[in-house]
């Protein structure tokens, strides 16, 4: 099980990378049992990136979203299924107009349960048929999470927006 904090050790951890962050977490904010999200960089070489260095394509991190939720509540399966639902995971390094390895798709994990459930949901996903192409998914231990700076925090409830173009 992997535990939040001490404050309130119920609460679990997920991150996923799925292209633009502000979608990813946007998804995940409207999850009954998500208590909190955060944005920022995984899976990289560069210790706490900024967005402009990440942009830059060189740091080796994904833009991703940080999700802490309520298992009592909301399954990391389900989690998952939010994941799939919302990014094509058929398209390396690439979603929707939005390019390079920063975009990549994601799953990154916490402990050996997180691993084999997500492994095995991109098995179950390949094989139902849904996809033409192979899902290119990497499925990695997590590293450090650097967070993004704040104006990327919640950005679509802050701007109203509903576009990741600046």
């Amino acid at each position: 099980m992997t535990m939040m904090n001490a404050d309130n050790p119920k609460l679990e951890k997920a991150y996923f990378a799925a292209g633009c962050f502000w979608h990813v977490e946007d998804a995940f904010r409207q999850v009954p049992g998500v208590v909190a999200t955060a944005v920022g960089f995984m899976g990289g070489h560069t210790e706490n990136p900024t967005y402009e260095e990440v942009c830059t394509d060189r740091t080796g991190h994904a833009e991703t979203t940080e999700v802490v939720y309520d298992p009592a509540k909301v399954t990391y399966e389900q989690l998952l299924d939010v994941f799939w639902s919302h990014h094509d995971p058929t398209t390396m390094n690439r979603q929707g107009p939005d390019f390079g390895s920063q975009y990549r798709s994601a799953i990154f994990y916490l402990d050996r349960e997180q691993e084999e459930k997500a492994k095995a949901s991109k098995e179950r996903l390949q094989k139902s048929g849904k996809f033409a192409k192979s899902i290119v998914t990497e499925i990695t231990p997590a590293k450090a999470f650097y967070k993004a700076e704040e104006y990327h925090q919640q950005y679509f409830e802050k701007t109203g927006q509903r576009s990741c173009g600046i």
